[in-house]
């Protein structure tokens, strides 16, 4: 049996929506990396998306584990015509749009970009292709918000809208047990 250890990348201070944008994370809090290190199982896999923020949280992780090929399918939603633009310009643009987006998760996507359905899908097919070539194995995965709710929402058979009622800090971790469907610990600071 496997369990999954989902990170959220370190932080990345945008004020606006970030999904495909490349940007850094601030991984300066040296302490805090070091907790979560020390709670990650050493024996573990680690894989992440392929957006700088997750590899450079990834690097800052990896220690002696086994590390995978970064996995574009683990990369945040794409926000399309939304990325880089701050919440209350795409509210004030296209209220009904973001409002629909937002509390009505599903098949509303941003211009451009994915809906909710078609970004947990793309995930869906990256956590399937790592489960079917490491089985029984544990995985540590640094990925993004959205991913990790997608993960969340899958294993426990939950809504998107119920799962959006969940945090995700940046450097938390999100313990999931496929098998057994269940969430161990969500949006936990070691």
């Amino acid at each position: 049996m496997s369990r999954w250890y989902w990170v959220r990348h370190g932080p990345t201070h945008q004020k606006t929506f970030t999904g495909w944008r490349n940007v850094p994370s601030d991984l300066s809090d040296t302490a805090k990396i070091e907790r979560l290190n020390a709670f990650l199982p050493q024996d573990a896999l680690i894989v992440s998306s392929d957006l700088r923020r997750c590899v450079m949280t990834a690097d800052a992780l990896q220690d002696r584990r086994t590390r995978l090929p970064h996995d574009p399918h683990l990369r945040e939603f794409h926000f399309g015509a939304w990325d880089g633009v701050h919440f209350s310009k795409i509210a004030e643009k296209d209220e009904a749009l973001s409002r629909a987006y937002w509390e009505t998760p599903g098949n509303t996507a941003p211009p451009g970009g994915e809906s909710w359905n078609q970004s947990a899908a793309r995930v869906a097919v990256g956590v399937r292709r790592i489960a079917e070539h490491h089985p029984d194995r544990d995985i540590i995965v640094v990925a993004h918000f959205g991913v990790i709710l997608t993960q969340v929402q899958a294993v426990l058979g939950i809504s998107a809208q119920e799962v959006l009622g969940h945090k995700i800090d940046p450097l938390s971790v999100t313990v999931l047990d496929p098998a057994a469907g269940t969430a161990t610990q969500i949006n936990h600071q070691p």
